[in-house]
């Protein structure tokens, strides 16, 4: 007796337990207050909306600007470096004025001496064989030109192999067929892959592939990352290859820099406006060496800063102010001093987004080309 006393106790026990639980789990949990609400909804926001094209800011290209346009489809590109406008200056009011005085000089002569020494004017041909004075002109008027075209050559050659500053962000390009990938070695060394992106009607156009939209850039020059560097702060390139050689070039750079597979070429310049730019491989490379284009996006040093981190990568900390570099001691060297200061210009602190854009499907910052 007394033990059927006990199961029926614990069984009492076991029921009003099972009863407790149930009335516990059944209660609400108290509702979450808006201001607590806040923070988890703002975490679970996406951490850069601005970011796009695997995380360059988004931005249309502009028809004319860092692309052949309705206005220069026979002339030079609108120049956004020092060197460019350089070159175009030399361009246009040195070589051009040059070649059409020179053409029309000799249109004119052998129109002159078609007239002039026709049979019919001069049955009896001269017999002159030396004039001083013509001998003397047509020697030295071309020795003149020569200088003349000599002289803003050599400084715009000596300008585009400038080396760069010691702030100065590096960008290497490794060419391979056919595609483009780059490398931050200042930023961490992260790598990026790029590559032409095709349209829908493409007989190449693959399953799962991003199709090309009119805010990528023109056919056949638009690509899937873009090439992402601050302007105002000096860029180091250097380009080399991986298979065969190729050509980095940039039209309204001024740019266009071999890579030869087992070498490093070097240039460096400056872009001095924000936009999209874009050009193609300049050397013949293979069966695909038309479907190689560059695409490269010129930023503040802030955006800079923010789409290096959005790709895992850092920017160099500026040196401190204490620490002197050797020329600064020495020479006083103002540039010498911005130099030692390091690249303050592109550690800029992360901007507030500007778009309200999503990503598109490019994530990583390393693809394998296509």
């Amino acid at each position: 007796m007394t033990g059927l006393k006990g199961i029926v106790l614990a069984a009492s026990l076991a029921i009003t337990g099972l009863g407790a639980g149930s009335g516990l789990a059944a209660t609400p949990a108290p509702a979450a207050s808006p201001a607590a609400a806040a923070p988890a909804a703002a975490a679970a926001a996406p951490i850069d909306p601005m970011l796009v094209r695997d995380g360059a800011p988004e931005l249309a290209p502009t028809v004319g600007i860092g692309q052949p346009g309705p206005h220069n489809e026979i002339t030079i590109q609108p120049q956004v470096t020092a060197n460019g406008r350089y070159a175009e200056w030399f361009h246009d009011w040195i070589l051009f004025p040059l070649i059409v005085a020179i053409s029309i000089f000799v249109l004119i002569l052998l129109a002159w001496v078609v007239i002039r020494y026709r049979k019919a004017a001069n049955p009896v041909p001269s017999k002159t064989s030396h004039h001083v004075g013509l001998e003397v002109a047509w020697t030295l008027v071309p020795v003149l030109i020569l200088v003349a075209i000599a002289l803003p050559s050599i400084g715009l050659l000596q300008a585009q192999f400038k080396p760069a500053p010691a702030n100065a962000v590096t960008l290497k390009a490794i060419g391979n067929q056919w595609y483009w990938s780059y490398q931050y070695p200042d930023n961490g060394g992260f790598e990026i892959t790029s590559n032409m992106l095709k349209d829908k009607n493409d007989p190449n156009f693959a399953k799962g592939d991003r199709a090309r939209v009119d805010a990528d850039g023109p056919r056949l020059l638009a690509t899937d990352n873009r090439v992402v560097l601050p302007v105002g702060v000096p860029i180091r390139l250097i380009t080399t290859s991986n298979d065969v050689i190729h050509s980095w070039a940039i039209p309204a750079f001024w740019i266009k820099l071999d890579a030869v597979p087992g070498r490093l070429n070097e240039t460096s310049f400056t872009i001095e406006k924000e936009g999209l730019y874009f050009g193609v491989c300049s050397e013949l490379c293979g069966a695909r060496h038309g479907y190689m284009p560059i695409t490269v996006q010129a930023v503040s040093p802030a955006v800079f800063a923010q789409w290096v981190k959005a790709k895992g990568g850092t920017m160099p900390a500026p040196k401190s102010a204490s620490q002197p570099a050797p020329a600064l001691v020495e020479t006083g060297d103002p540039q010498a001093v911005a130099n030692a200061m390091g690249p303050v210009d592109n550690a800029a602190e992360e901007a507030a987004p500007t778009t309200n854009q999503g990503a598109t499907a490019n994530p990583g910052a390393s693809i394998t080309g296509k």
